[in-house]
C-alpha cells in the first residue's frame, strides 16, 4: 500500500560513478530519476518500481538494484508526477493526462532487455526479443515518450516484421520504433505527419531510419517521414533501407 515501507527491491545509484549523461533519466518511464547537482538521483521511492528499465542504459555501470525498506511504488503518484513534468516542458496537459485510445495496454513503458528463449517444438535457436519500449504503433506513442529521448528512431513497416529475419538485432535493439502502414492506415486521419515531427522536433533523436518493404505502396512511409523530418525543423542522418518479400536487406529503393 502507498505510504507504508517494506523490504523491496529498489533502485541505487552510485554517485561517485555517475558521470551526469542522464540516459538513465529518459529510460525511467516513471521519472524516479532526475539529474540533481549533475549527478542522478532517485527523486522519491514511491516513484521507483524496482524493475531496473535503467539498469543497461546506465555507461558507467552506476546503477543497481538493492533490497531495503523503501515506501511501495505508487503507479498514481508517478503518473501525476510525469504528468506535471510534461507540463514544465511545453507539453499540452490534455497530452500528457490522457493514453492514446484511452485502453491501459497503451500505457507507456520501457521494457528491460529480455532473456533468450528458445522454441524447442520449433527447432528455433534461443533468441532474445530486442524491444525496449511499448506501446511501438505511431498512432499510439505520444511525443513526450522518455523512451524516444535522444535514441536512433526506427520507423519500420508493418510487414517488415514477417518478412525480415534480423528485425530484433539489427532495427530493433537499442533503437527506439515506431511502426506503421503508409497503404491501410488512414495516415492524413492519424496526424502521421504532425506526429513524427512532433516526436523528431522533441527529443534530440540521433538517426532516423525507415524500414520499408519493397512493394511500391510501401514507399509511402519514407515520404511520411522525409515530411515530417522537414516540418520538424531538425537536423539528424536519414536512411532508407528497403526489405525484399523474401528478407533480403536492401539500400536505398
Amino acid at each position: 500500500m502507498a505510504g507504508k515501507s517494506f523490504r523491496r527491491k529498489i533502485v541505487k545509484i552510485d554517485e561517485a560513478k555517475c558521470n551526469g549523461c542522464g540516459q538513465c533519466v529518459t529510460a525511467c518511464v516513471e521519472g524516479a530519476i532526475a539529474l540533481v547537482g549533475g549527478k542522478a538521483r532517485l527523486v522519491k521511492d514511491s516513484y521507483c518500481d524496482g524493475l531496473g528499465a535503467c539498469l543497461g542504459e546506465c555507461p558507467e555501470g552506476a546503477i543497481s538494484i538493492e533490497e531495503r525498506e523503501a515506501a511501495a511504488f505508487d503507479a498514481d503518484a508517478a503518473q501525476t508526477h510525469q504528468q506535471t513534468q510534461a507540463a514544465a516542458a511545453g507539453a499540452p496537459a490534455e497530452a500528457a493526462a490522457k493514453l492514446p485510445c484511452g485502453c491501459p495496454g497503451t500505457a507507456v513503458r520501457a521494457l528491460p532487455p529480455a532473456a533468450a528463449q528458445a522454441w524447442p517444438s520449433r527447432g528455433v535457436p534461443p533468441q532474445a526479443s530486442g524491444l525496449g519500449q511499448w506501446p511501438i504503433q505511431l498512432a499510439l506513442i505520444p511525443p513526450t515518450a522518455t523512451f524516444l529521448r535522444r535514441k536512433e528512431l526506427a520507423l519500420v513497416a508493418d510487414c517488415v516484421g514477417f518478412a525480415f529475419p534480423a528485425l530484433h538485432a539489427e532495427v530493433l535493439a537499442g533503437r527506439a520504433v515506431a511502426v506503421a502502414c503508409p497503404k491501410l492506415d488512414d495516415v492524413a486521419a492519424r496526424g502521421y505527419v504532425e506526429k513524427l515531427a512532433a516526436i523528431l522536433a522533441a527529443n534530440a533523436i540521433r538517426k532516423l531510419t525507415v524500414y520499408r518493404m519493397e512493394v511500391p505502396c510501401c514507399a509511402g512511409l519514407t515520404r511520411i517521414a522525409e515530411q515530417a523530418l522537414a516540418a520538424s525543423g531538425a537536423e539528424m542522418p536519414f536512411e532508407e533501407v528497403v526489405i525484399a518479400i523474401h528478407g533480403e536487406r536492401r539500400e536505398g529503393p
